[in-house]
């Protein structure tokens, strides 16, 4: 026991050491960390250099490390702020694993039909598997943009929802059936349905308990983040457990299941952010252990990259002609379809259970990992330059335009703007900056890209527009080349860039202030043209100077300091509340957990 506990570590070290090894490497030629992971699994493992031979131990760390990072993605879940896309994430979801599942299975059929123990099964699980989308990988790289909040994240997220529910019952299926025989003999679809039935229990349980069970109990515990923490992990091994007990295959699912409980109640952002180190531990080990998984034999190779292709290009595509009939812009349409190009960490453990199960050889395995790899590797340099890819490809998606009504008006400007200021970002920092130009009594403009704050300036009367200060089309609409002050308080480097460029271009005289977090990226922006960069932590540091210049010796100033800023606080934190929940929600919240303060 103790020589496999021991070699159970050193193969842990080697996975750490080789993944943290070719992660620099990525890091310093500027390329995504999931390929970094993906190459040290491939190096390391039984088919390359077979410095880890029993990939089983590691494996078995990774579908831990999945069910930490499905949980997480539970959290994150909320289904209120999903509320205004359910429509486009159903049809979304819906239409485009269609249509993938379809021309799929025609090519499956015509490339592999006439193999060696080929069946029914085979196209089954090959296509069901290329239709559903990475949580894991979107996830983490829309939290790594900041956009989870955005329109087009918001869609993306409710169509992955949508995505891994149908991967649940899809699991539930194969765990007690033969494809090949159901499709044979439709008497044993009761087969079918008493898993699934099994798996709605198990929601059912989830239900119930996040409305009558948890509130209570993180009532207790949450003034303690080390209780809430422990409270947590223990609430997502006892969903492992149920799903476990009621059959389902993967503990994944029941991990998933337990985040989606929390998720709507305003402690799972302290959960996710102590959870989250072990999610990306753990995340890293999935992704080398799937480059262990790909094997020297590539005698599917050539199909591998023929259906990689077809996951690249046709799933966006179907994504973007939904959307885009259903109204919306064309960047959100390909944001969206670029998002969901690749395959599924379901995918991955869909096809290892038919492997267990006898429905598929492990030759089919062996294909879906190599697709795997690469839809996950090239989606993430889709993903990441994403925005330039948008402006380079602009003259050609004419074509997604549409004579739709835009949704919830969020696309309207001012149709006439002259001499105003265009602030792009009302987040905290904005909507200080907002008030401040309010009361200077100027023209001027709002730009977000999350909906729900342009809904709720919208409501106040505010001259608002939904959009991205990277998109040219927004530019135009805004009236950069009329603009006298312009101003961007969203730390993101290139969208900063691609600002200055056109600001300065069409409009050399316009003032330009821009936030940026990196010394060295300031002075980049300034080289660009920026009139002002606002660095956050050196303006902290001024601020604070100036506070001790003027109170350190006055205690009543700093009392009465202190006694403003609570009630900044104060009702910054009531207006994110109110931002969250509807009023009827609100009550609830203050009857149970004690928000009077807060009024």
């Amino acid at each position: 026991m103790a020589v496999e506990s021991t070699l159970l570590l050193v193969d842990l070290g080697y996975v750490i050491i080789a993944a943290t090894f070719f992660a620099i490497l990525a890091r310093i030629l500027k390329q995504p960390l999931i390929l970094a992971y993906i190459i040290a699994g491939m190096v390391i493992g039984p088919n390359f250099l077979g410095i880890i031979v029993k990939e089983e131990i590691i494996s078995t760390l990774a579908e831990f490390g999945i069910s930490l990072l499905l949980f997480i993605v539970g959290l994150e879940l909320d289904f209120t702020r999903l509320r205004d896309v359910g429509k486009v994430s159903l049809n979304v979801g819906l239409g485009q694993m269609l249509i993938t599942f379809i021309v799929c299975y025609l090519l499956v059929e015509h490339f592999l039909a006439g193999k060696p123990g080929y069946n029914v099964s085979w196209p089954v699980y090959i296509a069901f598997c290329l239709t559903i989308s990475s949580t894991m990988v979107v996830v983490k790289l829309l939290s790594d943009k900041d956009e989870l909040d955005t329109l087009q994240g918001k869609i993306v997220l409710g169509t992955l929802l949508f995505q891994d529910i149908v991967s649940i019952i899809m699991l539930a299926i194969i765990a007690s059936s033969d494809l090949s025989s159901l499709a044979m003999d439709p008497r044993n679809m009761k087969a079918i349905f008493v898993p699934i039935f099994s798996s709605m229990g198990l929601v059912s349980i989830a239900i119930v308990c996040s409305r009558y069970v948890v509130p209570y109990i993180l009532k207790e515990i949450a003034k303690s983040l080390e209780l809430l923490l422990l409270f947590a992990l223990s609430w997502c091994f006892i969903f492992t457990y149920l799903g476990y007990l009621v059959g389902l295959p993967s503990i994944a699912v029941g991990s998933f299941l337990a985040g989606i409980s929390l998720a709507s109640y305003p402690y799972n952002l302290e959960i996710v952010g102590r959870v989250k180190s072990l999610r990306d531990f753990f995340s890293t080990i999935f992704f080398v252990s799937l480059g262990m998984k790909i094997p020297l034999d590539f005698q599917y190779l050539y199909f591998a990259l023929i259906l990689s292709i077809f996951v690249l290009f046709l799933k966006p595509l179907t994504t973007m002609l939904i959307t885009s009939l259903m109204g919306y812009t064309k960047r959100i349409t390909f944001l969206s379809g670029i998002y969901l190009a690749q395959i599924s960490e379901f995918s991955l453990i869909i096809a290892q259970k038919g492997v267990e199960y006898g429905h598929i050889p492990k030759d089919v395995l062996s294909l879906i990992t190599l697709v795997g790899v690469i839809t996950i590797t090239l989606s993430s340099y889709l993903i990441t330059y994403g925005s330039k890819i948008y402006n380079i490809s602009l003259p050609l998606l004419s074509v997604l335009d549409t004579k739709a009504k835009r949704k919830r008006d969020l696309y309207r400007a001012p149709s006439t703007l002259k001499r105003h200021i265009i602030l792009f970002g009302c987040d905290k920092t904005g909507e200080k900056i907002l008030k401040t130009i309010i009361s200077l009594r100027r023209k001027f403009i709002v730009v977000d890209i999350n909906p729900d704050i342009i809904s709720r300036l919208s409501d106040e009367g505010i001259p608002c527009i939904y959009g991205d200060m990277s998109d040219l089309e927004i530019l135009e609409k805004v009236g950069l080349k009329d603009a006298e002050v312009i101003i961007s308080t969203v730390p993101n480097h290139e969208a900063n860039l691609t600002l200055l460029l056109h600001a300065k271009k069409e409009n050399p005289k316009s003032l330009v202030f821009v936030v940026e977090k990196d010394i060295d990226k300031a002075l980049e922006l300034y080289n660009a043209g920026a009139d002002y960069v606002i660095v956050p932590d050196l303006l902290a540091g001024e601020r604070l100077s100036e506070y001790l210049a003027d109170y350190i010796l006055n205690l009543y100033k700093v009392e009465e300091m202190k006694k403003i800023h609570i009630r900044e606080l104060e009702n910054i934190k009531r207006e994110e509340i109110l931002g969250i929940y509807e009023s009827s929600i609100l009550k609830e919240l203050e009857r149970k957990y004690g928000l009077k303060t807060l009024k």
